[in-house]
């Protein structure tokens, strides 16, 4: 896995557990964004993605692997996160309230 498909999994992770209401307003937003419409434009026309797409299934990582990852201390830099371990919590109780 990639740096970029990690971030983005992560912020599709941090998406899914959002309460309806605050997806809806992030949606808005970037529909109100006229070079994100035209991104999702061209992805639109060039990978076809509004048919269904048949996805593999994804095979976990090994801790070696993961240890290896560009994922690991990948936001060792971040300020706004705080505790980490806290925010992860947080993050895993939204999504069981949710559920």
């Amino acid at each position: 896995m990639t740096k970029a498909q990690a971030t983005a999994e992560i912020f599709w992770t941090a998406f899914q557990v959002l309460p309806r209401q605050e997806q809806t307003v992030v949606l808005r937003h970037i529909l109100q964004d006229k070079r994100l419409r035209r991104a999702l434009a061209q992805l639109d026309h060039s990978q076809k993605i509004i048919r269904p797409v048949r996805v593999p299934k994804k095979r976990g990582m090994t801790a070696r692997q993961l240890a290896a990852s560009e994922i690991v201390g990948m936001w060792q830099d971040r300020t706004d996160i705080g505790d980490s371990v806290e925010f992860a919590r947080q993050l895993r109780e939204r999504a069981q309230r949710r559920g």
